[in-house]
């Protein structure tokens, strides 16, 4: 979690770690705050703590963990509830840590790193189980954890730029709450060979020409080589000279994406061949990807996600699957190599392409095919020609509402639902679940540790076309 401005920070007892400079002003503050004495009773959803005040009003706290007596104060105060930050802690949580990155204090990039990384995984567990319940929808077993390394698992991020008003270049996050940025130069959960491009990147932006014209930097970790891609609002033929020398002296890729209403993508030097592993059936499989597909930041966790799906589908040999959002191929080419007859779709015409050409490389005959997959009609049609036995969805935030509406008009036997949201997931379930659908399988995937978004997956069966026996 984050500051949020120059709110006095909160005392704390001796020896009570993870609360330190975590206050400042928020965005709306209209009065001095009155200091009241609460006890937390739970974690909302996005990791703040809940408590009751004096009136019994909901208050949402920052910071705060379950179970802890807290003296707070309300910074924004809303019709139905008030939020609120620490003043200071009382008594502490047993599951309360200190945070191990030295930026946390500011930092918006990670908002549980004072919480016990088992906890955090505990929480996300309840998170899915409570979002299911609104929906009316009851798990016959609480869902199994994915997770993998805490620390040095994500391979994708964005870095924000900022020239200030003094010529100071700063690079790093998101202050919480703010446009503002925290100047990092570590992080816990980036991949090594990204971290270490912290300092030189900030070092190097200092010495750019024009570093207002750069708006943001994304970093990317592919199996063989670390890339940078420069957003440049306008071309500078000096300084993509100083980006060419630290792309050598550093040995990582440049891109430039350069514009400002139609950019366009281009490297400084030669492409390098972006691709990464996962485990099939014979041996691992290659995916190659561009510096803008979707790629799943946690390596780790990713693989279980793939290998998750295809033991919870279990495909006969030869039986058709259908692959909705299936980007570069990354559980259609594990599917086809156990066997499947996969049909792949996706929305993007230029990552169908991709996708033909991981398919081609790897040897593996899936059909990929591009649809729009926010209309129901094309679901449909797509349910009624291949009539496959099972099908994935793996769809962006905002959910599957057109595909879950179809696979209701036209169910299928087995259906696994990979979802980076857990609230639109549950709202796509309970639709699932009231046409027909039971969910047998659940399980959390821990894709962002030390922070309360979570992966989620479901496996759901029709209650009327049940999968066919492993001895068939």
């Amino acid at each position: 979690m984050a500051m949020l401005g120059k709110r006095r920070p909160p005392r704390q007892r001796s020896g009570v770690s993870g609360l330190q400079g975590r206050s400042s002003e928020p965005p709306v503050r209209t009065t001095d705050p009155e200091v009241t004495a609460v006890t937390v009773q739970r974690l909302a959803h996005d990791g703040r703590g809940v408590a009751r005040s004096a009136s019994g009003k909901t208050l949402f706290i920052e910071g705060a963990l379950p179970g802890e007596r807290l003296e707070v104060a309300v910074h924004r105060s809303r019709k139905r509830f008030d939020e609120a930050h620490v003043r200071e802690l009382l008594e502490a949580s047993p599951e309360r840590v200190e945070p191990p990155c030295p930026h946390y204090a500011q930092c918006g990039g990670c908002d549980l790193q004072h919480l016990a990384v088992a906890a955090q995984r505990q929480h996300k567990q309840a998170v899915l189980v409570d979002l299911l319940a609104r929906e009316g929808i009851s798990l016959s077993a609480p869902p199994a954890l994915l997770a993998g390394a805490s620390a040095g698992y994500r391979r994708r991020a964005r870095l924000g730029v900022k020239v200030d008003a003094q010529g100071r270049v700063h690079l790093g996050f998101r202050v919480h709450h703010t446009s503002r940025l925290v100047d990092v130069e570590h992080c816990l959960v980036l991949v090594p060979s990204l971290e270490a491009l912290l300092v030189p990147l900030r070092q190097l932006l200092a010495r750019l020409e024009a570093p207002r014209q750069v708006g943001h930097l994304e970093l990317v970790a592919a199996d063989d080589v670390a890339v940078v891609v420069v957003r440049q609002l306008r071309d500078n033929h000096a300084d993509r000279q100083r980006w060419l020398a630290f792309a050598r002296e550093q040995g990582v890729a440049v891109g430039q994406l350069v514009g400002r209403d139609a950019p366009v993508f281009e490297w400084l030097g030669s492409a390098p061949d972006l691709a990464y592993r996962l485990p099939g059936s014979g041996g691992d499989l290659k995916l190659f990807f561009g510096p803008g597909d979707f790629l799943q930041v946690n390596e780790a966790v990713n693989a279980q996600l793939v290998a998750t799906t295809r033991e919870w589908l279990a495909p006969l040999d030869g039986e058709r699957v259908l692959d909705l959002y299936a980007g570069v191929g990354n559980f259609s080419l594990p599917m086809a190599a156990d066997g499947s007859h996969v049909t792949a779709v996706e929305g993007n015409p230029a990552m169908v392409e991709r996708l033909v050409d991981n398919a081609r490389i790897n040897g593996l005959p899936v059909d990929a095919r591009q649809a729009d997959l926010s209309r129901e009609a094309a679901v449909v049609a797509l349910l009624e020609g291949i009539e496959p036995d099972a099908v994935v969805l793996d769809p962006p935030r905002d959910g599957a509402a057109a595909a879950c509406r179809a696979l209701v008009e036209r169910p299928v036997a087995r259906l696994v639902y990979v979802a980076c949201d857990p609230a639109t997931l549950a709202r796509d379930a309970a639709r699932l679940v009231h046409g027909g659908y039971r969910i047998t399988r659940a399980a959390v995937a821990d894709m962002f540790v030390h922070t309360s978004h979570l992966e989620s997956i479901l496996l759901f069966e029709h209650c009327e076309r049940q999968p066919p026996s492993q001895g068939a």
